[in-house]
């Protein structure tokens, strides 16, 4: 199975440059930590970003809850990114037809495919939704990960759903590089006498991680790094208020505290899964 190889091991074969760059990153960094920087504010997106940037293989973002948006913050965004040596996520959950996506990507205020190394779709328009996202992405050597599970208690991504996203994600592998779920998807998506290939490498990214707390009374699940990393076989822990707490009172040291706390986590839950090889 790829994902019991290192990091730096699977860099080395995967076909999709952004998956390649997010897993050297992981390696060099020593973090498999994503941020999730969901606040309203460009100053305080910005201000928590360059706080935990030396901590996290990837900063995630949310660019349409800022309500002072303006074309200025990417290039800011973009600086941080290469300041500190992180990819950028836009969780932008795309769902509509082939073109609306493929437009969605690409223009309006936002752009997100001239920035965002990776960003993510919902399986239920069916197979145009990836083929879109690729007809602007792949020249960009960008990568794409299905929502095959979520974190939210009572959610309708399981079952039948999640075996379709996997089997949407093996028809595209050059773009879709894996998923946003709880546990790997080996073996997901084999029916019918489909042969699954053991050598595939599908980056699983999971949210719904917390060191302190098991939920936040709107429905989030939480789970520790070790049971995501190590006994789940995930490959990327997704943390938001667990590291910066309140941005509008951001406590820059206890921030970087926090931040390299869940990096040591899911660091350690990651080399206690290679010792199981």
């Amino acid at each position: 199975m790829a994902f019991l190889q290192t990091y730096a091991q699977r860099a080395t074969k995967h076909a999709n440059p952004a998956a390649r760059h997010l897993l050297e990153t992981i390696s060099r960094k020593q973090s498999n930590l994503a941020v999730s920087v969901d606040v309203t504010k460009s100053a305080d997106f910005l201000s928590v970003i360059d706080t935990v940037g030396p901590y996290v293989c990837l900063i995630k973002t949310h660019i349409d809850i800022i309500e002072d948006f303006e074309p200025v913050l990417i290039d800011r965004l973009t600086a941080l990114s290469l300041k500190h040596d992180f990819l950028i996520f836009e969780d932008r959950k795309f769902a509509d037809i082939g073109n609306t996506v493929a437009l969605q990507y690409s223009a309006g205020v936002h752009k997100i495919a001239s920035w965002a190394h990776i960003t993510n779709a919902h399986p239920v328009p069916g197979p145009s939704v990836v083929t879109g996202l690729a007809s602007v992405g792949t020249p960009l050597n960008r990568g794409l990960l299905l929502l095959a599970e979520m974190s939210t208690a009572g959610t309708l991504a399981r079952g039948a759903y999640t075996e379709d996203a996997v089997r949407m994600a093996r028809a595209n592998p050059d773009f879709v590089i894996g998923f946003i779920a709880m546990r790997r998807m080996d073996g997901f998506g084999v029916r019918d006498g489909e042969v699954q290939n053991s050598e595939e490498d599908f980056l699983i990214l999971t949210p719904g991680v917390g060191l302190d707390v098991k939920g936040d009374g709107l429905g989030q699940q939480y789970r520790t790094p070790m049971e995501v990393i190590s006994q789940s076989g995930c490959d990327v822990i997704i943390v938001g208020r667990g590291v910066y707490g309140n941005p509008a009172s951001l406590d820059v040291d206890e921030v970087r505290r926090q931040a390299d706390r869940y990096r040591k986590a899911g660091w350690d839950a990651y080399l206690d899964r290679m010792k199981g090889r």
